[in-house]
């Protein structure tokens, strides 16, 4: 499944000379249109490679867009309105999140998504009208989740689910670890991180946050900021990856829900850390939309969330916003 709305903005953070000890096991491989890259430590030295390129494929299978035999495929088909643990786990926490951020989270988005060219389907040409046409079947409120079926008010509406289901996926495979009795390890899909006890170092993990220079396709290349991890998630969403510009204009990727336009804000990037990496995900997209001011007070309200604002001042310059207990872990990179 490719990741859509948020940015592949996280590194591991590791020294090119830094080796793995004979008991922490790395498997890398590739999922969801992008990498994965998880480390743990295994007293028996167990290698659960194929055990865990399951887990990604079965999931897949049942939220990604991009494969057409998906069952989330099926439902924005209207092929079936049955659903799977996955698919409600994930309908869940996004419904959660579009109340908590008044509607700026919103897997209903995805005709607009596509609509702009940063969806599963083409670009299409776009106009006001078209813009007001497709918000008539835009909207959480019409989509509706009882016991394990689907249904809609209208059947045009579709569901994107890339802005929350790479992080939840980070939690499933996690939660596998954790069912072999895992203590210590660091699971990265995507940028979306997910973490537990210490490295070989005996060291909380070290993640890097990109700069959010336009076109840096290159992670680890420009780091704005270092974050110390241990017993926590991370995702970041950002705008300077994913866009293209038209007539002297830059459109993002991250879509207003409520307007049906991409943002226009100085916000450039924002990292969320919370306790599982499905919240991380959803909220950091929640924020980018939102935009800085109202993020930060969104941010401020949430107990369990901790968030890292990366912005652009009045003068041009890249200016970085903590909340409350974020900066105790974070080091900038100057």
């Amino acid at each position: 499944m490719r990741k859509l709305i948020t940015a592949l903005t996280l590194i591991l953070f590791f020294s090119c000379s830094r080796r793995i000890e004979s008991n922490y096991i790395t498997i890398v491989g590739f999922t969801q249109g992008t990498t994965f890259s998880i480390t743990y430590e295994s007293m028996e030295n167990s290698n659960y490679k194929n055990e865990i390129e399951f887990l990604l494929a079965k999931f897949d299978t049942s939220l990604s867009t991009y494969n057409q035999f998906s069952l989330i495929t099926k439902i924005n088909n209207n092929e079936t309105t049955n659903t799977d643990s996955y698919f409600r786990k994930v309908f869940k926490k996004a419904e959660e999140v579009y109340k908590t951020s008044n509607g700026s989270f919103d897997i209903t988005v995805a005709p607009l998504v596509n609509a702009w060219g940063f969806g599963f389907k083409n670009k299409e040409e776009i106009t006001n009208a078209k813009i007001d046409s497709m918000l008539e079947f835009v909207g959480f409120q019409k989509v509706n989740l009882k016991d394990s079926t689907i249904t809609k008010t209208d059947p045009r509406l579709m569901l994107d689910v890339n802005a929350i289901a790479q992080g939840y996926s980070v939690d499933v495979i996690a939660n596998f670890l954790e069912e072999q009795e895992i203590q210590n390890y660091l699971v990265e899909i995507g940028g979306e991180v997910k973490t537990k006890g210490y490295n070989n170092k005996g060291k909380e993990w070290r993640i890097g946050i990109d700069k959010p220079i336009d076109n840096n396709n290159t992670p680890g290349e420009n780091l704005q900021a270092i974050i110390s991890l241990s017993n926590k998630s991370l995702a970041t969403s950002g705008n300077y990856r994913k866009f293209y510009e038209r007539d002297g204009v830059k459109y993002s990727h991250t879509i207003d829900p409520k307007t049906g336009y991409p943002v226009t804000h100085s916000l450039l990037s924002a990292t969320v850390v919370a306790n599982d990496c499905m919240t991380a995900d959803a909220y950091a997209t929640a924020f980018m939309v939102m935009g800085l001011e109202d993020a930060v007070l969104l941010v401020d309200k949430l107990s369990e969330i901790e968030a890292i604002f990366i912005y652009n001042d009045s003068t041009g310059n890249y200016k970085i916003k903590y909340s409350t207990n974020m900066q105790e872990i974070t080091k900038e990179v100057k």
